[in-house]
């Protein structure tokens, strides 16, 4: 009879005398007697079934969350909203209105607060149209003249100078290095550099490569070239050149010439002819057409 087989019937108590005389004469009936004699002291609890099934027919159950498909499609919508208004109010605040006049041209169109503006041949204003009661500037490239709506005020920077306003009319000039501001009426704030100067009614300013340049007044009520004439206080004929080459959308060639002389004076941007005859006569030159919109300067002693 092997170990085990031993083992289980002493412990189910179904050993004769013999066998039991045997198994206690073994070696390991010390050992087998004390884990019985321990194992018969340990008790379990008792287990109540029924008192356990019905702890839980009355426990409470927890609710399963159920969230509408409605609800879900509103708050996605109302989501959309609040981007698309952010979108909105970005795009509104950095997005400008941009006003051109190509050579040959001039162009005319008013503010948000009706102000008017006339640019001239080859200028550029660029502003915001949005919120303009509380940012009301404009960068200005080329020339323009603003009659501003009384009580308005309003600054226009250029690359070379900054103008500010009160309800006035005044013309902006940015060419080159030549800056030239004059006020037709009311008043206006030139800042140039760290020049500041105030300027009224008839008044003028120029500078020109960071020197202010002595002008007379005016007595027109508004600029010239807005009735077709081009004016020039104390400018060089590369200046001269470059504003014909504007006003006509053309090409001027300037060949062999040294002259340094100051022009001064009124040409007339509705008549090329008469124009480049004005030029001749003031330089000693002769103009050539090459083209249609192409023509040469050079000196009258050249040989043909």
């Amino acid at each position: 009879m092997d170990e085990d087989y031993k083992l289980t019937k002493w412990l189910d108590n179904s050993m004769n005398e013999a066998e039991l005389s045997q198994f206690k004469a073994s070696d390991h009936y010390v050992v087998f007697e004390k884990i019985k004699k321990y194992s018969s002291q340990l008790e379990t609890n008792s287990f109540d079934q029924d008192k356990m099934l019905a702890e839980v027919l009355v426990a409470p159950k927890e609710k399963t969350k159920i969230i509408p498909l409605y609800k879900t499609w509103v708050f996605r919508m109302a989501a959309c909203i609040v981007l698309l208004l952010s979108l909105t109010f970005v795009l509104k605040t950095n997005v400008t209105a941009t006003e051109i006049a190509q050579n040959g041209q001039k162009k005319s169109f008013e503010l948000p607060d009706n102000s008017e503006v006339v640019l001239n041949s080859g200028s550029e204003i660029v502003y915001k149209k949005w919120n303009w009661d509380n940012n009301r500037k404009l960068n200005l490239n080329g020339e323009a003249y603003f009659k501003v709506t009384k009580g308005k005020t309003f600054e226009v920077a250029t690359p070379l100078g900054k103008v500010t306003i009160l309800g006035t009319q005044f013309n902006v000039k940015s060419r080159e290095s030549r800056f030239d501001v004059t006020c037709y009426e009311g008043r206006v704030r030139v800042n140039y550099n760290n020049t500041e100067i105030i300027i009224t009614k008839g008044m003028r300013v120029a500078f020109e490569n960071n020197k202010k340049i002595i002008i007379p007044n005016t007595e027109f009520t508004q600029p010239k070239w807005i009735n077709n004439e081009i004016t020039f206080d104390k400018e060089n004929l590369n200046t001269i050149i470059k504003e014909i080459n504007r006003q006509y959308n053309i090409e001027i060639i300037l060949k062999n010439t040294a002259e340094n002389l100051l022009f001064t004076g009124t040409i007339p941007s509705n008549n090329l002819e008469s124009a480049l005859e004005i030029i001749d006569v003031t330089y000693h030159l002769q103009h050539k057409k090459v083209s249609d919109n192409k023509f040469i300067l050079e000196p009258l002693n050249v040989k043909k």
